[in-house]
């Protein structure tokens, strides 16, 4: 959904609600989990070195738990404290050429395991591209902590179509920022 102004929270509130028990917009649903990328889908893979060590892992899945991969202020998630549980429906704000678009996505799955942390969720009807997101942080044997982002998707709406290049930019751009946003997250 296309705004002028971003949406309210009594906006976002129902727009989630309307969306929470819809079906998937795209049916290679769980895609990025083995990474076989859907035919006429474009990818996006980008990884980010955080640092070295548990503690940085820590930060890192701190970092995800709390939706800090999205680039402030033209992007968002909403609610900022939503679960990072299979099944979470979430709204994405993304202000593109002064104009903000309400995104609806639903976390797919989860991975939490020692050395892993993350998760992916797909679009619903209520977005501007089909697709699927995977967002994972790593500590490696090498004792390195990465962040990894990636986007299988495509143009649902007539707009991102017809602008589709000007789409693929803010998805290049949305990589380069997150894994900035994710670097100064883990910090110490």
């Amino acid at each position: 959904m296309l705004h002028v102004w971003r949406p309210g929270p009594e906006r976002v509130r129902d727009f989630i609600a309307g969306q929470r028990d819809r079906a998937f917009s795209y049916e290679a649903v769980g895609c990025t989990k083995d990474e076989r990328r859907p035919a006429r889908f474009a990818v996006d893979h980008n990884r980010q070195l955080l640092g070295t060590g548990a503690a940085a892992f820590e930060r890192a899945k701190q970092a995800v738990r709390g939706w800090r991969m999205f680039p402030p202020p033209w992007t968002a998630i909403e609610p900022d404290d939503a679960p990072i549980e299979i099944g979470t429906t979430v709204a994405v704000h993304v202000r593109v050429m002064g104009l903000w678009w309400l995104n609806a996505t639903r976390i797919v799955y989860t991975i939490d395991e020692p050395r892993r942390f993350g998760f992916a969720y797909g679009t619903l009807p209520g977005h501007a591209e089909l697709g699927e997101e995977r967002f994972v942080v790593e500590w490696l044997a090498d004792d390195t902590v990465w962040y990894d982002v990636l986007a299988y998707s495509r143009p649902c709406h007539l707009l991102p179509r017809l602008l589709y290049p000007l789409a693929r930019r803010y998805q290049r751009r949305f990589g380069r920022e997150s894994k900035a946003a994710m670097e100064r997250s883990v910090r110490p």
